[in-house]
């Protein structure tokens, strides 16, 4: 998925064109949040929520890209941080976080 997310940032020269710019790309991806907020909220159809994911996906892959870090790296890395964590209930809901006491 990586290598497509790539092909495409060349195929629009993004990096020579603002398109790997950090403020740029927090709204884009503020965007597509706001588009699955919308899916969700207005009941629209599986399918249409999967779309925005994947929008959102490449765009985090992009963002990767543009902040030449290895996302495969940070991801295991998280990981690993995240499973030594606990959780708690929260309003009803778990959460799992950095818990300050």
């Amino acid at each position: 998925m990586l290598r497509e997310v790539q092909r495409f940032h060349d195929k629009h020269r993004f990096s020579e064109t603002g398109g790997e710019e950090m403020t740029y790309r927090i709204a884009l991806m503020a965007e597509e949040l706001g588009e699955i907020s919308a899916c969700v909220t207005k009941g629209r159809s599986g399918q249409a929520l999967a779309e925005e994911v994947a929008d959102l996906l490449i765009l985090v892959m992009g963002t990767a890209i543009a902040g030449r870090f290895d996302l495969n790296q940070a991801f295991w890395k998280k990981m690993e941080k995240l499973m030594l964590r606990g959780s708690r209930m929260v309003d009803g809901r778990v959460r799992v976080s950095e818990f300050l006491d």
